[in-house]
C-alpha cells in the first residue's frame, strides 16, 4: 500500500472552511460594481448595467471545484482488469485554474500515472479529478500535490506520479510581463518515487 507522506490540503478532502457565511449573489454583484468603480468606470452606465451579473455567473464556473469532492469522484473503481499491474497513464489534460494570488488565469496541461495495486478508475475521473481541483483558488505547487495525494488515498496504488505544466497570468499580464513563460511542477509517491520506476515514469509522462 502507498504511504503518503504529507496530509492533504483540507479543500482536497472537503471543500473550503467556511469561517463567514457565504455573501448571497446581490451581496457578490455589489461587490463587481464596486470594482468596477475603483477600476474608473460608472457600473451604471449601459454596457456595464449586466457585468455584475455576468461576472458572477463566471465565478459559478470558474470555481465550481470548491462544490466537488475530488476523493468521491474516484470512489467508483474496477477490478476486472485481466491481471494488468502496469502504469497507466494520462498525458495532455487540460488545466484551467485561478491564482490565488491575484486570482490571475492558470492555463496548462497535467500528466499523471499511477500504478494499480488491485482496482483501475475509469480515465475520465481523472480529467474530472484535475478539473475539481483546478476549479479553484490555487497555487500550482499545492495543486500538483493535492491532486496526487487525493489519486493515492482513493485508489491506494503502488505509485502515482503528477506533473503540471503551466503559464501563469500574474506573471505574463502584470509585474515583470514575462510572456512565454510556463512552470512545471511534480508529484511522485510510492515506487514511482524510487528507481527503476523513478526515471522510467518521468520519461513516459514527459511523452
Amino acid at each position: 500500500m502507498l504511504e503518503l507522506d504529507q496530509a492533504i490540503h483540507p479543500a482536497a478532502a472537503a471543500g473550503p472552511v467556511a469561517e463567514t457565511p457565504r455573501p448571497t449573489r446581490a451581496e457578490a454583484e455589489a461587490a463587481v460594481r464596486t470594482l468596477i468603480r475603483w477600476a474608473g468606470d460608472e457600473p451604471a452606465r449601459e454596457g456595464l448595467l449586466a457585468t455584475p451579473a455576468r461576472v458572477v455567473r463566471a465565478y459559478e464556473e470558474w470555481f465550481a471545484g470548491y462544490r466537488q469532492d475530488p476523493v468521491g469522484l474516484l470512489s467508483r473503481t474496477f477490478g476486472e482488469v485481466g491481471g494488468y499491474d502496469e502504469p497507466v497513464l494520462l498525458r495532455d489534460i487540460p488545466l484551467q485554474s485561478t491564482c490565488e494570488h491575484h486570482m490571475a488565469a492558470i492555463r496548462g496541461v497535467v500528466h499523471i500515472a499511477y500504478l494499480p495495486q488491485r482496482r483501475v478508475v475509469g480515465i475520465s475521473k481523472l480529467a474530472r479529478l484535475v478539473e475539481a481541483l483546478g476549479r479553484r483558488l490555487q497555487i500550482q505547487e499545492r495543486l500538483t500535490a493535492e491532486i496526487a495525494d487525493t489519486l493515492a488515498r482513493a485508489l491506494q496504488p503502488r505509485g502515482v506520479a503528477v506533473i503540471v505544466e503551466a503559464s501563469h497570468e500574474c506573471l505574463s499580464s502584470r509585474g515583470v510581463r514575462l510572456h512565454g513563460v510556463s512552470m512545471r511542477t511534480r508529484r511522485l509517491l510510492g515506487e514511482f518515487a524510487r528507481e527503476p520506476w523513478r526515471q522510467e515514469i518521468l520519461a513516459m509522462l514527459a511523452g
